[in-house]
């Protein structure tokens, strides 16, 4: 009995001893972290106040010009590829590939032994003709010779001239010369080679102060493009930008084909369609309805001025123009929407028109790894009608 309250005494104990420990021991680190935070804070009240930096810049208004950036490649304003007009054996190459040429000099020389040597027995037989037709002139004054072998030797004076005049063609014809200055091109020639009637010589590129730079942009940005707008053309890094001013804006052919080929009456290019000009070839009154595949800011405005009081508008494309809706920016009465699709009546009417073939879809197939390429064509307008990733093709 005695062992055992002794040993319940010693847990009671050696319980009692951890509490007072622990307890002391978080304390002593409440006690801790407390002077800690009064050192912080009087360390804290000890520091400077911290120093902000702060730029002044007047206010200034400025007209915002939106800008992009296309890659573009120099093109000489004259550019030919040099080819021989006459067969022949090349007897002098007298250019390297590279070199500067002016006007009339001589590139390459065919061997015109030949045409020397026949040159040499016409114009004797010119000379004979010319003489036999003084002589026989000299006795038609003298009644001994008459009118009609005079007008025969007239003739063959004549022709053996004729036939001088044509070999000397020929032999300038061998002689290919620089039609203006240009940079000399690459060139796989040599004397001795024979060449067939319009072999490929040689490439010339025109030399001068001035250049074509031919870029592609995105239709939603050629839509602002004039002729006569200025562009800013870098042509290395580091190097300032020239001014250069757009001469010609290539509006697809290609398109403007396919679309009077599917039944348009008129088809403008995009230079030349302004509103007078529209409303001109609409007899004046306006457009019933309007289809904006493009949406860009000009070609809305371009929407809005030809369309008629009544009429629809339809904004199609997603070139994230803007059209203000107000009394004057469009016409009264008018409606303007944004599709997206049309009803299941209307899916099944339009299937049923292209199943008689009433309705033509142009349309490009490209393969799976072509995906990627044709995103940038389509930026750069180089796609007509719609282009269709199509796994199998």
């Amino acid at each position: 009995m005695n062992s055992q309250s002794f040993s319940t005494s010693r847990r009671w104990i050696a319980s009692l001893i951890l509490i007072g420990t622990v307890l002391g021991t978080g304390a002593l680190l409440s006690a801790w972290k407390y002077n800690s935070q009064l050192a912080t804070q009087a360390a804290s009240a000890h520091q400077p106040e911290p120093v902000e930096l702060v730029t002044v810049a007047t206010a200034e208004q400025r007209e915002h010009h939106a800008h992009t950036t296309a890659i573009g490649t120099v093109l000489a304003l004259r550019s030919i590829t040099l080819r021989n007009e006459l067969p022949g054996t090349v007897d002098q190459v007298a250019f390297t590939p590279g070199q500067v040429v002016n006007a009339g000099s001589v590139l390459v020389a065919l061997d015109v032994s030949v045409e020397r040597a026949e040159l040499h027995a016409l114009e004797a037989q010119a000379k004979l003709a010319e003489t036999s037709l003084t002589r026989l002139s000299r006795l038609q004054e003298h009644q001994a010779a008459s009118q009609e072998l005079v007008d025969q030797a007239r003739a063959q004076r004549d022709v053996a001239q004729a036939q001088i005049e044509r070999l000397r063609a020929v032999i300038a014809k061998k002689l290919i010369r620089a039609p203006f200055r240009a940079r000399v091109g690459l060139a796989d020639i040599h004397p001795g080679q024979y060449l067939n009637q319009g072999s490929e010589l040689t490439t010339l590129q025109g030399v001068s102060e001035s250049a074509n730079v031919d870029f592609a942009v995105a239709q939603s940005v050629a839509a602002g493009i004039r002729v006569g707008s200025q562009v800013q053309v870098s042509t290395a890094e580091g190097t300032p930008p020239l001014t250069a001013q757009v001469v010609a804006i290539d509006a697809r052919e290609e398109a403007v084909r396919l679309a009077l080929d599917a039944g348009a009456t008129v088809a403008l290019h995009a230079s030349e369609a302004d509103a007078g000009r529209v409303r001109d070839e609409l007899g004046g009154r306006g457009a019933t309805l309007v289809l904006d595949c493009v949406a860009a800011d000009a070609t809305l405005g371009l929407a809005a001025a030809v369309l008629a009081p009544g009429g629809d508008l339809s904004y199609v494309g997603r070139g994230g123009g803007t059209l203000p809706v107000k009394p004057g920016a469009i016409p009264f009465e008018a409606s303007v929407h944004v599709p997206t699709w049309g009803s299941i009546a209307e899916l099944i009417e339009v299937v049923a028109l292209a199943r008689a073939g009433a309705i033509h879809a142009e349309v490009e197939r490209l393969r799976l790894d072509q995906a990627i390429d044709g995103y940038r064509r389509l930026e750069a307008g180089e796609i007509v009608g719609r282009a269709v990733v199509d796994p199998r093709a």
